[in-house]
């Protein structure tokens, strides 16, 4: 029997803000528990909550970045239900009428001839309050409550079931990832919570217009996670319905350890919640003004980067991708770029590899390189000219990311004596020495051996310690040998 698996996603992104979303406490990481908490986080009585323009600002900077409708009037809610961690006993969110109402995103899967682009549909994105957290670590049994968290801005960013696999999930999360750090409405930091998912996962039979169903995997905090919970998940469910059982709708949560998902509580539908319209708060009116002042204000959006990538250099939409991934990654390559406007691709080619690999192996981002954008295109121009080959330049990189030599990629050729060999009347006399000492070989190339021809190009390349122009080499040797 075969099955199709539906996926939708809740992203929860922390935003920006310096205070929260409904007092004016601040919002840093890492401060002591319970420091961060004014009278309206912890709910004293007779406290009024004030909403935070930066939070509305930001919402709106979003919606239109998707395409969204934004509503005015946008409705805050009560979300009603009782944890250790909510003082007043229910959560301010949104219900009915979200402050962003539909939109929708472009995902790519795959890099090869089989990728494909699917487009996710938002439901919506709704202003909400963070809860605080229970603490169960060094409470000699007990369970500690930190309330720094409560009331810190949300964007609950929450997609239409329109997901078939965790890849496509994946690619969903990382594309909203890039699109909130883009805009500048968050830091994406998933390891501190400001970027973290849920995921709603239900199979049908394939084929079959009927959802299935669904169990939500609460808290994700990575996307290794997310794919791992998913697919877990998925399976899980599949076993149930072939072993004839039914899936109940529950909330889990993903153990890492075990690589499992395990139930946490029976899932709530709305009506459990008794969402009201909160009496505290008014209607929110947001202007065609203020919608036309914060449109002015964003910046040229990921997809439209990818696309000029696409048609000014002729690069691949994975290339374009990874490129545009961050404003970061986008204005490196675009300053290398503009340095060497005809090596597009090479400049790419380096960035996506070299830089990228050595970021990503020593714990970094791209605006922690220690090879300047202008350092790298005069790396690249050596290549482009023939004064270096790509495999000497390779050590040249390694020599400019330990900043030898002021990280000058001139200097470190000069001081290394790194020149590649171009002279043609040198590389063809050492070839005419190589032949005359390699008859055999000669011999055997003539007969059909190729291998005979990649060990005469391995002994010019090893008598000039590597430093021959391997094109002019090869293009010599063949040329010599076919007389």
């Amino acid at each position: 029997m075969q099955w199709e698996i539906v996926i939708g996603l809740e992203v929860h992104t922390q935003l920006s803000t310096q205070s929260k979303i409904f007092s004016g406490a601040p919002t840093a990481f890492g401060a002591a528990p319970n420091s961060q908490a004014c009278a309206v986080d912890i709910a004293l009585p007779g406290v009024l909550p004030v909403l935070n323009r930066g939070a509305v600002e930001r919402a709106i900077r979003f919606g239109l970045a998707v395409n969204a409708k934004i509503n005015s009037p946008s409705i805050f809610a009560r979300k009603n239900y009782f944890y250790p961690d909510l003082p007043k006993g229910y959560q301010i969110s949104q219900y009915e009428l979200p402050v962003v109402a539909g939109g929708s995103v472009k995902i790519r899967i795959g890099r090869d001839e089989n990728a494909y682009e699917k487009t996710i549909c938002l439901t919506r994105a709704h202003l909400e309050e963070d809860a605080g957290k229970s603490l169960h670590e060094d409470f000699h049994g007990l369970t500690g409550i930190d309330l720094n968290r409560a009331g810190t801005p949300l964007l609950e960013i929450v997609s239409e079931p329109d997901m078939r696999s965790s890849a496509e999930a994946v690619a969903f999360a990382k594309i909203l990832h890039s699109l909130v750090r883009w805009i500048d409405i968050c830091d994406g930091n998933m390891q501190e919570g400001s970027f973290r998912c849920d995921a709603n996962v239900s199979v049908r039979h394939l084929g079959s217009d009927k959802l299935g169903t669904r169990c939500e995997i609460k808290n994700l905090n990575s996307f290794r996670f997310l794919e791992k919970a998913i697919d877990y998940e998925a399976k899980r469910q599949i076993e149930i319905l072939e072993d004839g059982g039914v899936i109940r709708q529950e909330t889990r949560l993903y153990d890492s350890d075990k690589d499992e998902t395990r139930t946490m509580r029976s899932k709530e539908d709305a009506q459990d919640y008794r969402y009201f319209p909160d009496p505290d708060l008014l209607p929110l009116e947001i202007s065609e003004d203020w919608i036309n002042r914060v449109k002015a204000m964003l910046p040229e959006l990921p997809e439209a980067k990818r696309n000029y990538y696409m048609t000014i250099y002729s690069l691949s939409a994975y290339d374009a991708g990874v490129l545009a991934a961050t404003r970061e990654m986008a204005n490196y390559f675009e300053n290398t770029v503009k340095l060497l406007p005809a090596s597009a691709k090479l400049c790419a080619n380096w960035i996506m590899g070299e830089v990228n690999g050595r970021l990503h192996k020593e714990l970094m981002d791209i605006a922690q390189c220690p090879i300047s954008s202008a350092q790298l295109a005069g790396l690249l121009l050596r290549i482009s000219d023939g004064t270096i080959s790509g495999k000497t330049a390779k050590d040249v990189f390694d020599a400019m990311w330990r900043s030898e030599y002021g990280g000058d990629a001139d200097t470190i050729i000069e001081a290394k004596g790194l020149k590649q060999i171009s002279d043609v009347d040198e590389i063809e006399k050492l070839i005419d020495d190589i032949l005359a000492a390699q008859p055999q070989q000669v011999a055997d190339y003539r007969n059909g051996k190729e291998k005979a021809f990649n060990s005469l190009v391995g002994q010019a390349m090893k008598a000039t310690k590597g430093k021959a122009n391997p094109t002019q080499v090869n293009e010599l040797l063949k040329k010599k040998l076919m007389r």
